[in-house]
């Protein structure tokens, strides 16, 4: 394209972008390229955390392993409503970072960074004892009974203490990129993965000085990741060398800030609040398409099929990052041109890496379920339907890119409307296709497969409106 400068040499690091002004005036392609390598590889590596539970729960070898699936998989349905409530803090810390960054108002985007941190242990704390107490109603909720019942609330229990530690990470990581560093979070995520992988293992197959623990040691494993992480990411801010810099001084609550982080927060916190809801409402349709063994498998392919189309879904989280940092920089620099532009260049770059998932999910549909289960009936019910998702994972894409940008420009109504509608499509639509129609688990996705292409749709156009552009932090 035109505007982009190939020629101007590219920095050597992704730490100081901020601080040389280059994420506001390099080369637009490739510093954004740049930007949202680190985060995708935070993000894949985060994914594996998931699969990779998913996976020893699909292959223990002592044990109800439905049941572990299906356990793995609402957890990571809670896990997920947490990282969405985190976002209460986590958007309003990005914009407001980027945007004093943006105008080399270094000390102010500190101050948003340090009170972020102390709302996120507070935000913590009240999202375990939640998810604790919520955990049988969670497990009745999905028509959990018996054994798998005990496995689930058990999981969902010991889960609830590792959100403490998620919204530190989660937030640290948010100030982070704001200030255009986003190689700290991943290499802190690549700790987390190795480490969840080597404990998980170590739990449930009693390698080394542990004991036997099955699927309890999956989520042992996860904890232990959970709590390295956070514990690493404080020592990294209070060191100071990362762009941001953790002051015990700064950390009470000063409620003009907080109110002004929150004030962005809010909206993005309740459409992820709305997104979650609606998905788990829809995860009980998908639990209810039939009576055992048929519904069991049904909700385990589901959740198979959800945790695989993460290879889409945390990408497009990547360069949504990458984009809110450049947009929220470039409009605290005044260059509201270079943040349109730069939205719909993180859109091309995502998309383009979207249809090759797209490809490899419609072409590797069995392989992927012979890999991630050893039931033969989760297997039949599950790979038309997961090819046919494959077809829709541009939009999807797009929807979260396009969203991300504008939340970097503070603008978080918008996204909630386009996700109340969403959900308004997704549910009802489902029950009728998949319950009513008895259409199976095909039937039941014909709801999530209008959704995504209303919120594609939606958000592109909302984009190319250039309303979010006026918006203020």
């Amino acid at each position: 394209m035109g505007y982009v400068e190939e020629s101007e040499p590219l920095p050597r690091s992704i730490a100081p972008l901020s601080r040389a002004g280059f994420i506001t005036t390099g080369p637009l392609r490739s510093t954004l390229f740049l930007l949202a390598m680190p985060v995708l590889g935070e993000q894949l590596l985060n994914t594996f955390v998931g699969l990779f539970d998913t996976f020893l729960a699909g292959n223990l070898t002592t044990g109800n392993t439905v049941a572990a699936v299906s356990a793995v998989g609402l957890a990571a349905y809670v896990g997920w409503l947490g990282s969405m409530i985190v976002m209460l803090i986590g958007t309003g810390t990005t914009a407001l970072v980027a945007r004093f960054e943006g105008r080399r108002e270094h000390d102010d985007a500190n101050r948003v960074a340090n009170q972020s941190m102390t709302l996120a242990v507070c935000l913590g704390l009240a999202l375990c004892g939640f998810f604790f107490f919520l955990a049988p109603w969670l497990a009745r909720y999905c028509r959990m009974t018996g054994e798998g019942f005990d496995i689930t609330v058990q999981y969902l229990r010991i889960d609830a203490v590792g959100h403490v530690f998620m919204s530190i990470t989660l937030v640290g990581s948010a100030a982070l990129r704001g200030a255009g560093n986003m190689r700290t979070p991943m290499l802190i995520y690549a700790l987390i993965n190795g480490i969840n992988a080597a404990a998980s293992c170590a739990y449930v197959y009693g390698i080394g000085p542990f004991p036997v623990m099955g699927v309890k040691g999956i989520v042992c494993g996860t904890l232990t990741a959970r709590l390295i992480g956070a514990a690493l990411m404080v020592a990294v801010l209070v060191r100071g060398r990362t762009g941001i810099t953790l002051r015990w001084s700064e950390l009470r609550i000063h409620g003009a800030r907080a109110k002004r982080i929150l004030r962005i927060g809010v909206p993005a916190a309740a459409d992820g609040a709305i997104m979650w809801s609606g998905h788990f409402v829809f995860l009980a349709i998908v639990s209810r398409l039939g009576e055992a063994p048929l519904g069991p498998a049904y909700l385990a392919a589901h959740i198979i099929a959800m945790r695989i189309e993460a290879f889409t879904y945390l990408p497009a989280t990547a360069w949504a990052a990458a984009v809110a940092t450049m947009i929220g920089q470039s409009l605290g620099a005044g260059d509201p041109q270079r943040a349109r532009r730069a939205g719909h260049e993180a859109t091309l770059q995502c998309g383009l890496l979207s249809v090759l998932v797209a490809i490899c999910f419609y072409f590797g549909a069995t392989l992927i379920y012979q890999v991630f289960t050893q039931d033969e009936l989760v297997r039949s019910v599950g790979i038309a339907p997961f090819r046919v998702l494959a077809l829709l994972q541009p939009a999807l894409a797009a929807s979260i890119v396009y969203i991300g940008g504008m939340r970097g420009a503070g603008e978080t109504r918008s996204p909630l409307v386009i996700t109340l509608i969403g959900i308004v499509i997704r549910i009802p639509v489902g029950a009728f296709f998949g319950i009513y129609l008895q259409g199976g688990l095909m039937g039941a996705w014909i709801g999530m497969f209008s959704d995504m292409i209303w919120r594609g749709l939606a958000a592109t156009g909302w984009f190319l409106s250039g309303r979010w552009l006026r918006t203020r932090v």
